[in-house]
């Protein structure tokens, strides 16, 4: 007999949460069906069938939070694990088995599904393209709504978060259970875990810091004024600065895990992003790397794919930093909390005018924001923290240098 552990989504995961097993005990399943779906603070992930079997037992429910590498099922006879990372590939010239079987589960035609694979193969994702969208997929699957009777208001019918909800009956609210008792959904538990463990376990410590930005504003001005270019925002600019004071001070390109410290070979940087789902931090890699129109370009994929859902493994893993931007809200200043296992997270705050004195001591106007630097004391010590900020404000106060090519490494 088999067994099935925690897959291990991500350098830096150590548990996951099982969202939902697709079997039963007792229930065969072919290679490409999905056996369970396993969801940590930043994405879902669907567990294929590497080989046909049979699920002879679940050691652990839905809900049940798992280390990594723990045994949570056991296959019958010589059946063989699902893939943890990456199904196995369909042979050559015919369609993924899921997508097949999702194709005959929703009544979608072949012929209206292009195939990303090679040679044109239908892979799962494209069916789930045409059908609905992930997020739409997963309000469906807990509310019990059959998506074959939800007309999709979406490109081409796709099915979309909305749709689903319109279609749901709203449930009658119950007298003996207080709205204030309501129990969070998973997504929500997962992220409360996580800041709350993060915010007891990790010594943070944080230093802030004005920075003057007209010549930034200046810049940006000019450069969005040059049609058909990419529109560049205060976070695009943020972003490439953070990436490159962090492979000025290689040092602190490094983040701490259950067993020992890890130092990273590219510089990413995350971004916390608002989504419907809740937060995410989709990482930017080789923020330093990137110019800038490619950057913009880059981040927007990735904070499209946050807020449809659709991040992977990939788009949350990696980096020592994150941004947090909440100026657009008006915020002056904010204190944030480590995304750990990462080192550092920048909380930046809104544009102010105030007076400052010039170099004659007379007042001058000027525009700033405040920065405010969290970072982790295993990793970091005071003063290594002050000299990267001050790289930081220099690249802000000094942008010119956001538009050379990096230094060879």
């Amino acid at each position: 007999m088999s067994e099935i552990v925690m897959p291990k989504f991500g350098l830096t995961m150590t548990e996951g949460l099982i969202a939902a097993w697709r079997r039963k005990p007792g229930e065969p399943f072919r290679q490409g069906d999905v056996l369970f779906e396993v969801e940590t603070e930043k994405v879902t992930n669907e567990v294929e069938a590497a080989a046909d079997g049979v699920l002879a037992e679940i050691l652990f429910p839905e809900g049940a939070t798992v280390p990594v590498g723990e045994v949570i099922a056991r296959l019958a006879g010589g059946a063989s694990a699902p893939a943890a990372a990456s199904p196995a590939t369909p042979a050559r010239g015919e369609d993924a088995p899921s997508a097949r079987k999702l194709m005959a589960e929703h009544g979608v035609s072949r012929e209206v599904v292009e195939g990303s694979g090679r040679e044109g193969r239908v892979m799962k994702e494209d069916v789930l393209r045409v059908i609905a969208t992930p997020l739409a997929r997963r309000i469906a699957r807990q509310e019990g709504i059959d998506l074959s009777q939800v007309a999709g208001s979406g490109p081409g019918g796709r099915i979309k978060a909305a749709d689903v909800e319109g279609a749901k009956a709203a449930p009658a609210p119950s007298p003996s259970l207080p709205s204030a008792l309501a129990q969070p959904d998973s997504v929500r538990a997962a992220t409360a875990r996580r800041v709350q463990a993060a915010k007891r376990d990790i010594p943070h410590f944080y230093l802030t810091r004005h920075v003057d930005i007209r010549a930034l504003a200046a810049l940006r001005a000019e450069l969005n004024a040059q049609a058909g270019r990419a529109k560049l925002s205060v976070t695009h600019m943020l972003v490439k600065a953070a990436g490159l004071a962090l492979a000025a001070h290689p040092g602190l390109n490094r983040v701490w895990l259950p067993d020992g410290i890890l130092a990273l070979d590219t510089v990413g940087v995350g971004i916390v992003a608002e989504t419907p789902q809740g937060l995410r931090i989709p990482v930017l890699d080789r923020a330093d790397r990137l110019a800038l129109d490619d950057l913009a370009l880059a981040m927007g994929g990735l904070l499209e794919r946050a807020r449809t859902a659709t991040l992977t493994s990939a788009d949350v893993s990696g980096g020592a930093i994150s941004i947090s931007n909440v100026g657009m809200h008006g915020a002056d200043t904010l204190t944030p909390i480590i995304n750990p296992p990462q080192a550092m997270i920048l909380g930046v705050g809104a544009e102010q005018q105030l007076f400052r004195p010039d170099a004659a001591g007379q007042p001058e106007l000027c525009r700033e924001i405040v920065l405010t630097l969290a970072a982790d004391h295993r990793l970091i010590d005071g003063a290594d923290a002050a000299r990267f900020l001050a790289t930081l404000a220099g690249l802000l106060e000094t942008p010119l240098a956001l538009l050379r090519s990096p230094p060879s490494t």
